[in-house]
C-alpha cells in the first residue's frame, strides 16, 4: 500500500516533518476545526453558554414557500380591495421574480376561498384549510414577521438551512451536533426523512443536511422510506455479518496507522462512521417497523401513517427517533410552490401535512417528551398579496409565517405583525438570522460564541447578524 501513496503531497511533507506541525497542516488542509477547536476550548459536545430548554429539535420544513395569508395571517383588509392593482407605495423598490415581473398587472387578491377563524384559549386565528392544526393553537407560537433576502428558491433555503445564501456552509442539524454532540451510539445525531408529495416540482439538495467545512460526522443522514433506509447499509449477499466485523476490524487498524502518521482527524471521523454503520444495521431496521405501534397511534396520525414515507409516516418516525436520543431530526415536504391554482394545491398540501403535524404535538405531549423537544414548522418565504396568474402567488421574501412548540417556547402566542395587505413586517420584524439564533439559544447555544474557525475566521451560522427574540422562550 505504502508504495502507491504519492510521497511528495503537502501533507505527507508537512506530516513527516513535525507532529505539532503536520497536526496543524492536517487541520487546515483537510478543512477540519476539530483539533484547533479543542485547543479553543469548544467543538463537538463544547458545553452549554445558557441553560437549555430543548434537548432535541423536529423541523418539519414546507419546501416551496406556503402561502401565509392562506394560513396563518389573517387579512380581511385585502377583500375590500381585492381585484384593484398593488399600489407601488406599497411594493416600493421590492423586486419580483420573471414569473411576474412581465405581468402588466400585479391585482392584489384576498384568501376569500378559506376562511379563518380563533381557536384555543389564546384565540390564535388559523384557515379552516388546518382544522388539526387548529387543536394545538395553545401549544404553538406563530411568528408572522419574518423575512428574508433571498427571492428565488435555492439560496432561499440554502440561506434559512446554512445561514448563507451560497452553498458550501454547515447546516443548522450540524451545528446542532457540533455544539452538543449525540445523545445516542447507535444512530446519527442528525437524521433527515423527505415526505413523499403530490407536487414535486422543487428539488432538495444533500447540501440542506450537510456539514460543510465541518467534520463529516455532524453531517445528516437521509433515511428513505423505500429499500434500504440508508443506501448499502446492509450487506451484499454471501456477506455474515461476523465477516462485516472482521473487515471493519481490518480496516480500522489500517486507518489508525495512517491517522498516527499524519494526525489527520478526518481518518478517525472515518473509522467512526463505520462503526456507526455497522450499528445501524441492527438499529435501524426495528426503527422503522411500525408493526408494533398500537391502532391507537395511526387513529392519532392518520391512515396514512401505515403508508411509509408520507409526511404522516415520517412525523410518526420522527417520534420514534426523538425516543431513540437522536438530537436533529428534519423531515422535509416539497410541493408548496404554487404560483397557479394555489387554491387546489395548497388544499392538497395541507391535507398531507396538516393531521401529522398536530399528532406529532400531541403524541410528544402524551409520553412525556414535549417540554424538551422542539417542535418547528417552517419555510424558505412567503407568497405575494398580489396574484400571479389570476390564481396563484409568487415568491414573496418581505414576509411569511412559520411556528414553533415544545422545548421552551411559549404556546399560545403570535409574535410579529404584518401590514394590513401582509406586503411587510408592522412590528417586531423576525429576520432569518434572528430565528436562528432563537433557535440555538432554546438549546443553550449562544450564536456568537458557537464558531468553527475556518481559513482563519471565526464563522458561526448566523454569520454577522441576528438577535436572540427574547419574547417567544417561556
Amino acid at each position: 500500500m505504502h508504495s502507491t501513496t504519492p510521497e511528495q503531497t503537502r501533507r505527507n511533507f508537512l506530516g513527516r516533518t513535525s507532529m505539532g506541525l503536520g497536526a496543524l497542516a492536517a487541520a487546515s488542509i483537510s478543512q477540519d476545526s476539530d483539533l484547533l477547536a479543542r485547543h479553543r476550548k469548544t467543538g463537538p459536545g463544547m458545553g452549554l453558554h445558557h441553560p437549555a430548554k430543548a434537548k432535541r429539535v423536529i423541523y418539519l420544513f414546507q419546501s416551496g414557500g406556503p402561502s401565509q395569508m392562506e394560513l396563518f395571517d389573517y387579512k380581511p383588509a385585502l377583500m375590500k380591495v381585492h381585484g384593484d392593482e398593488l399600489p407601488n407605495s406599497v411594493r416600493g423598490d421590492q423586486r419580483l421574480t420573471g414569473m411576474t415581473s412581465g405581468q402588466s398587472t400585479f391585482p392584489m387578491v384576498s384568501s376569500r376561498m378559506f376562511k379563518f377563524k380563533q381557536h384555543g384559549n389564546s384565540g390564535t386565528w388559523i384557515s379552516d384549510l388546518l382544522p388539526y392544526t387548529s387543536e394545538i393553537a395553545d401549544d404553538i407560537c406563530i411568528i408572522k414577521s419574518m423575512h428574508t433576502e433571498a427571492i428565488n428558491h435555492d439560496p432561499a433555503i440554502t440561506y434559512i438551512q446554512s445561514g448563507s445564501q451560497i452553498p458550501g456552509r454547515p447546516s443548522l442539524g450540524a451545528w446542532l451536533s457540533y455544539g452538543l454532540g449525540s445523545m445516542n451510539e447507535n444512530l446519527p445525531s442528525y437524521v433527515v426523512m423527505h415526505a413523499r408529495t403530490r407536487h414535486p416540482e422543487q428539488s432538495l439538495f444533500g447540501r440542506l443536511w450537510g456539514s460543510g467545512f465541518m467534520s463529516s460526522q455532524h453531517q445528516g443522514v437521509l433515511l428513505r422510506s423505500q429499500g434500504d433506509p440508508v443506501l448499502y447499509l446492509n450487506n451484499p449477499a454471501g456477506v455474515t455479518r461476523e465477516d462485516r466485523r472482521a473487515q471493519l476490524d481490518a480496516l480500522s487498524a489500517l486507518n489508525k496507522s495512517q491517522q498516527e502518521r499524519f494526525a489527520d482527524p478526518s481518518v478517525l471521523d472515518r473509522i467512526k462512521q463505520h462503526e456507526m454503520a455497522y450499528r445501524m444495521q441492527s438499529s435501524v431496521p426495528e426503527l422503522m417497523d411500525l408493526s408494533k405501534e398500537p391502532e391507537s397511534t395511526f387513529k392519532l396520525y392518520g391512515d396514512d401513517a401505515k403508508t411509509p414515507g408520507t409526511f404522516a409516516a415520517c412525523c410518526l418516525n420522527a417520534r420514534r427517533l426523538a425516543e431513540r436520543g437522536v438530537r436533529n431530526i428534519q423531515v422535509f415536504h416539497r410541493g408548496w410552490d404554487a404560483h397557479g391554482n394555489l387554491a387546489g394545491e395548497h388544499g392538497n398540501q395541507c391535507k398531507d401535512v396538516d393531521q401529522g403535524s398536530a399528532a406529532l404535538i400531541k403524541d410528544l405531549k402524551q409520553r412525556g417528551l414535549f417540554d424538551e423537544t422542539l417542535v418547528v414548522w417552517g419555510t424558505e418565504f412567503g407568497r405575494t398579496p398580489g396574484a400571479e396568474n389570476s390564481d396563484g402567488r409568487d415568491h414573496h421574501p418581505n414576509a411569511f409565517s412559520v411556528w414553533m412548540a415544545g422545548g421552551g417556547v411559549k404556546g399560545g402566542t403570535v409574535y410579529g405583525t404584518t401590514d394590513e395587505l401582509g406586503w411587510a413586517p408592522a412590528e417586531n420584524p423576525v429576520h432569518v438570522n434572528d430565528f436562528q439564533a432563537t433557535l440555538l439559544r432554546l438549546f443553550g447555544l449562544d450564536h456568537e460564541r458557537l464558531t468553527v474557525n475556518h481559513r482563519g475566521l471565526g464563522v458561526r451560522l448566523t454569520n454577522l447578524g441576528g438577535n436572540v427574540i427574547e419574547d417567544v422562550i417561556a
